[in-house]
This record gives structure tokens, sequence and C-alpha cells, in this order.
């Protein structure tokens, strides 16, 4: 590779799900300016990916999610790159560095980041240095990793790319430019402008950039009024909407941050949440937040776009410092965003979840002196949810149910923490007057048989048999028998979900229903595996004439992150049972007897795990 070059550039291209990747890319994107480069930071998604070979120097920021999946805004480039047709030598002239961000309870420990790294050495590439896997468990978090990766990062693309003559690296105490900035219309300016913030853009089918505006038509709580937990059953009406879903599949839904929430923000930041303003891109080619009207209310800047409720990540900190006044406030937060102060900023933000707004709050010197310009760059936007449709269009096909637990929970901080999503949409109420929520409909990771003779073994503990029940309405309008339920939950008088509903097709035969109430036992919470080997006879004749296909849902998932050291080689025997008897001998929940033929020992460790996950 040529020592210099006329422009020095730098592509920074990320998949991320949740914000995490988006956020250390961001921060490779600064450090690049820091050391005169040219840089853009994009989601692998948004860039043409048939320009990749003309790019001298790309570093790219991967998460992975679910089981060894791509984030959602680089699942077309990760088909393109694994095209069997691209030739060996096709970004030979490409230096690069991979930084992959995953969670090591999970198997496929930032599977995408590794193979990423490894297709782009199959297609000539040049890496500047190892793949870097962070750690969402690592104590320190993903940082442990990044930190010491940037350091050896820099010293390589420096050697290659040396700085111009006459320039030196612009120092942390410098602040960089925003990404955009405010443009205010006056008085007359806003009488004369139109907004669109309630409107929404023709389109064929909704998306994110233009949602569903469903009305809600029901609002129910399924669990009693004495149970800790709150959950409810939502349903929404889709009539002309286009929508097209089957079992497995998701919707999206757009949440808001409540009313109190947001005037307390524009009170601290001292903005007038009425007032009106357009956005200026400060880099020739960005483009504008497509989420955002032009011209757009403060107020609905805030209430639908910047996520002030969530955890803030040292970068926040970082840049907060910059324009704090106050000397104890500056050394703080300076504090906070140094290497040597993430304990210290683990144990004030992470372990209690304290929000960016209550943070906002503990900095009232710096908060009054935020520039508007730099809010973009210190809050991200409110990213959208994904539940797992609860009913099937063949059984109601302009209704779209889910099953929703308000998330709600003490730290120890005074005020108890609440899901954004959850409890936004529980506080809605259709009985009071029409009620809109943005949605839209995804395809979903589960794929049920379409052989009618296939019977399907679904095991849902609590929420987690939200999409059963969309699976079960599904198949018993198809005429689809071999349908059996594993559902457990704490009592059966308090949150035994759908129970109308599976007793009557159980009655009709449509449905093989086993339950287990882990909270209704006396002493051991697995007692009421009892209750279960009378049946296990049944299940066992349908495992293997013929094969089954297995479902876990989100409760195993959760409970398998949850409890992974005390029982997470049992979760993998229901993977194991859609393989083949051999395989599942293997499990050492049965402490090697070999008795996994039994069928009441199967069934009892089915029921042992449904009481586990609660």
């Amino acid at each position: 590779m040529p020592a210099e070059m006329e422009v020095r550039k730098m592509l920074v291209l990320f998949g991320s799900q949740t914000g995490t990747a988006q956020d250390a890319a961001e921060r490779v994107g600064r450090e690049a300016k820091r050391h005169r480069f040219q840089c853009k930071v994009e989601a692998l998604d948004d860039y043409s990916v048939a320009s990749l070979i003309h790019e001298p120097l790309v570093v790219f920021v991967c998460a992975t999610t679910g089981q060894g999946d791509p984030p959602d805004n680089m699942k077309n480039f990760w088909r393109f790159i694994f095209r069997k047709n691209l030739p060996p030598s096709s970004l030979c002239q490409m230096d690069y560095a991979v930084l992959g961000l995953g969670d090591s309870s999970y198997p496929k420990f930032n599977f995408v980041a590794k193979k990423l790294h490894k297709r782009l050495l199959q297609l000539g590439g040049h890496p500047l240095t190892p793949v870097a896997l962070g750690d969402d468990r690592h104590d320190l978090g993903p940082d442990a990793v990044i930190d010491p990766w940037l350091l050896d990062l820099w010293g390589k693309v420096l050697a290659l790319h040396p700085l111009p003559p006459g320039l030196q690296i612009i120092s942390p105490e410098t602040i960089l430019p925003p990404k955009f900035t405010f443009q205010f219309l006056e008085e007359e300016e806003e009488e004369g402008s139109t907004t669109c913030e309630e409107e929404q853009p023709l389109r064929d089918h909704p998306s994110e950039l233009c949602p569903f505006a469903s009305r809600m038509v029901s609002n129910r709580r399924v669990t009693s009024e004495s149970h800790f937990q709150d959950v409810r059953l939502i349903e929404f009406d889709i009539a002309g909407s286009g929508f097209e879903y089957t079992a497995g599949d998701v919707v999206m839904i757009q949440p808001r941050n409540p009313p109190e929430e947001v005037q307390l923000f524009c009170r601290l930041l001292r903005l007038d949440p009425e007032r009106r303003f357009v956005l200026r891109p400060t880099e020739p080619g960005s483009s504008l937040p497509a989420q955002l009207p032009q011209p757009c209310s403060v107020r609905h800047l805030v209430t639908h776009y910047l996520d002030i409720t969530c955890v803030p990540r040292r970068s926040f900190f970082e840049l907060l410092s910059h324009f704090s006044t106050d000397d104890l406030e500056r050394e703080k937060l300076r504090e906070f965003s140094s290497a040597q102060g993430q304990e210290d900023l683990y144990a004030y933000c992470n372990r209690p979840r304290r929000t960016t707004l209550e943070v906002l709050s503990d900095f009232p010197h710096t908060t009054c002196a935020i520039p508007c310009d730099y809010l973009f760059d210190l809050i991200p936007r409110i990213r959208p949810r994904a539940f797992s449709i609860a009913s099937s269009m063949l059984v109601r096909p302009d209704r779209l149910e889910i099953l929703l637990a308000v998330v709600q929970y003490k730290t120890f901080l005074s005020r108890p923490r609440r899901g954004l999503c959850s409890t936004w949409l529980a506080s809605l109420d259709p009985q009071n007057g029409s009620v809109r929520v943005p949605l839209w409909v995804k395809k979903g990771g589960m794929k049920f048989p379409k052989d009618p003779e296939t019977p399907v073994i679904l095991i849902g503990p609590g929420t987690g048999v939200a999409p059963f029940r969309a699976a079960v309405q599904e198949r018993v309008a198809q005429g689809k028998q071999g349908n059996i339920l594993f559902f457990g939950c704490r009592q059966k008088s308090q949150d035994f979900f759908c129970r109308e509903e599976w007793e009557a097709l159980v009655e009709q035969g449509s449905l093989v229903l086993f339950v287990a109430f882990s909270r209704d036992q006396v002493g051991s919470r697995c007692e009421g595996c009892g209750d279960l080997q009378p049946l296990g006879g049944v299940f066992w004749g349908h495992m293997f004439s013929p094969p089954p296909l297995l479902w876990a849902g989100l409760g195993c998932e959760v409970s398998l992150g949850l409890r992974k050291e005390r029982w997470g080689e049992r979760f993998c025997f229901f993977w194991a049972c859609k393989l083949n008897k051999a395989e599942a001998g293997g499990c050492r929940y049965n402490n090697n007897n070999n008795n996994n033929n039994n069928p009441a020992y199967l069934s009892c460790l089915l029921c042992h795990t449904m009481s586990l996950c609660q």
C-alpha cells in the first residue's frame, strides 16, 4: 500500500441492533477526525457496498444478535459480501480492522465479527490488527477491549498514513464540530411554514421511516390485580395497513417519552418546547434524520426522537465535560469518561440503571450550558421495540395482538426503573378516546412446518408463549394436528395467560397442553413434575414418529442468559430433541444414568425447566 495519499480518508461502517456498535463506531470516527482523516461513519446497509473496492482504509464495527445473526442494518451487506462469485482479489487494495461487540454468555459469541474478518481476508483485504472481541459481560463492558485495540489501531494506521507535514493530532481538550446545527425560526417564519409532524408520507408499505398509525382496540391486563407483574394483552386494528404476517413474525413499535419527562428536559436545558427549527448538516453530503419532520418543534424532537430515558454511555460524559462551567462537575465528568474511571461510572450509571435525564439533573450547571447544536451528538435516538405477534391473521385478519409484560423494577435509586415502551403502552386507554400507535411488521426467525403431518412441540413459559399462541391459532385454522404446548408460570390463579383459550382447544382435541405452576407447589420448585409424569408417554409418542419441530420461547431464552451457570446445559436438551434421540442422551441432567428413554424423565425435565424460568 502507498505510504501517503493525497487525501487521507477513512470509512467506518457499523452494524448495530441496540446502538452499542453505533456508539463505538462514532467513537472511532471522532478519533479519526482528531488524527486528521476525512472520515465518514455509516450503517453498513446505508453504504453502497459495490464502492468498497475503492476504499483504502475501512474499520468495521459489528454486533452479533440472537444466535449468531447480523443486526438488521447490515443484513443486505452480509448477503452481498458472502456471494460466492466475488473474486478473491476484490479487496486487495483495502486495509481494514474489525471490532466485534457481543455477549460471552451466548454460544456464538461475536460470531459476526469473526466471520466477517475471515471473509475480508478471503477477498484479499489486509488486516491492520487481529479481530477485537468486545464483551458486554466484562466488568468494564466492551471498553475493556476497545481501549487497547484503539491504541494499537492508531499506531498501525499512522505508520501507513502519517500526519501531513505541519499538522498534529487534535487535542482531546478541543471539542469537535456537531453533526447538525439548529436554525430556529422567527415568529413570522413559523407562521409561514408548515410542518408534517403528525402527517405520514404516502408509501407502499409501512416501515420504520413510515410506520402505520394503528388504532388501539383494547388494552387488557391478563394478570390478577394482586400479582406483582402487570402483563397486558393489547389488540390493534390494522385494517388498511397492508400488513401480511404469519406465526413467528414480530411487530415493531416506536415508543415516545412521557410528557412530564419531556417538560423536565426542556426546563433543565432552558429550551422552549414550542419553538420550531430546521436542521442543517455541518458536513457536506451528510443526511438529516429521516424520522424528523422539517421544520420541527423542540417538543416533537424530545418526545419522539431523543432517548432521554436510556442509560448514557461513556461518550456522553466525555462530550458533556466540554460544556461544563463548574469545576467540580467538570472534574467528575472527566473522571467518568476516562479509562481509569470506568468502575466508578459503572457503579454510578449502569448498575442502578440511571437514565440520561437523571444524569442531567445531577449536573445542573453543566446541563444548562449545553448548546442545542450538540443534542444529536449527546443523546441517541429512541429505537423501536420488537414484540412477538400473539395472534393469527387466519383467525382475525384485521387485528394484531401482543402479550406485553410492563417492565418495572427497583435498584438502590428511590424511583423505580420503568421500561419506556411497555410503560407507555400500558398507560394508553382506548376507552378514553382514540389511541394511535406507530408500528410496522417484520419477518421473524421462527419458521413452522408446512407439512400438516409434522407435529410441533412448543415450550413457552410466561410471556414467551406469545408467538406460540399465534402458531397454535394458525395451525388449528389450517386443520393441522400434533400441537403440543408446554406452559409454565408462577400460579394458576395469577398468571395463567390465555387459560380459557387453551382449555377450549384442548376440549376440541386441537391441542395437547402441559402446564406447571412453580409457586403452587409445596417445598421444592420441581415437585410439580409428578403432575406431568402420567402424560410423558403421550409426549414421547410424538417425539420421533415423525420427527417434530421443537421451539423454545422467549422466556426460556431469557432464562438461559440469566441462569446459564445454574442450568444452561439442560436447555440444550430441547434443541437436541429435534435432532435425534442419541444426542438427547448426552444431556448431563440425567447424571449419565441413560434414563432419558423414560417418558416420565422427559416430562419431569420440561416441568423442572418451566419452574426454573419463573
